[in-house]
């Protein structure tokens, strides 16, 4: 996901789209919305999405890309240029879905992070990376658990957990970055994009 601007979209499904696309999983999900960006000249994906979750009525999924999403067969999208002076501010907040892992030592096998402490270490532990740092009294984290698919007659599982709370922008290069190609592991199962709205300094 490199160069241009970025376009967010918000896909609407209503409940008789998510039964026409047999909606019950991330693998389903995941189908949904590839299925509205077409491949490109060989090149891999170039957006990312999260799950917004829903009620009786619907289901909504946000979506970060580069290229404008094709009409979807079902459902209604709305989409936006995200302006540049969007990622220019210094303090923010943030949700983001992510797949906490890490590789054993011992084995080399990636193993999945559990624990509410574990999980806030692990996340805390990482942010330097992405270009920002989290307040600490405003890091929550919630539904913390394990997402199952099928998917080619095989039972396959996610680790996820939702992070929320309050950033402060250290490296706008690697901040910015983190924003349009997602941060963690698992993107294309609806992982790793940095919801974020601008706050000011009296907010957080």
């Amino acid at each position: 996901m490199e160069g241009g601007s970025m376009i967010a979209t918000m896909l609407h499904l209503n409940r008789a789209d998510c039964k026409a696309l047999e909606l019950k999983d991330i693998y389903s999900l995941h189908k949904i919305v590839y299925s509205l960006f077409p491949p490109k000249n060989g090149e891999g994906r170039d957006f990312l999405f999260a799950d917004k979750g829903g009620d009786f009525h619907g289901r909504k999924i946000l979506i970060l890309s580069r290229r404008k999403p094709i009409s979807p067969d079902f459902g209604e999208i709305s989409s936006k240029e995200v302006p540049e002076t969007f990622l220019k501010f210094d303090h923010y907040g943030f949700e983001v879905v992510l797949n906490p892992t890490r590789r054993d030592a011992d084995t080399g096998k990636i193993v999945a992070v559990r624990g509410r402490d574990n999980l806030l270490e692990w996340f805390a532990e990482k942010t330097p990376r992405f270009g920002f740092k989290v307040f600490p009294e405003s890091l929550q984290v919630n539904h913390a658990g394990v997402l199952t698919y099928k998917k080619n007659g095989k039972i396959r599982t996610h680790n996820t957990a939702t992070f929320i709370g309050k950033l402060n922008v250290t490296d706008r290069q690697a901040f910015v970055k983190s924003f349009e190609e997602g941060i963690g592991r698992a993107k294309s199962f609806g992982f790793g994009l940095l919801q974020i709205v601008p706050i000011g300094i009296n907010n957080y």
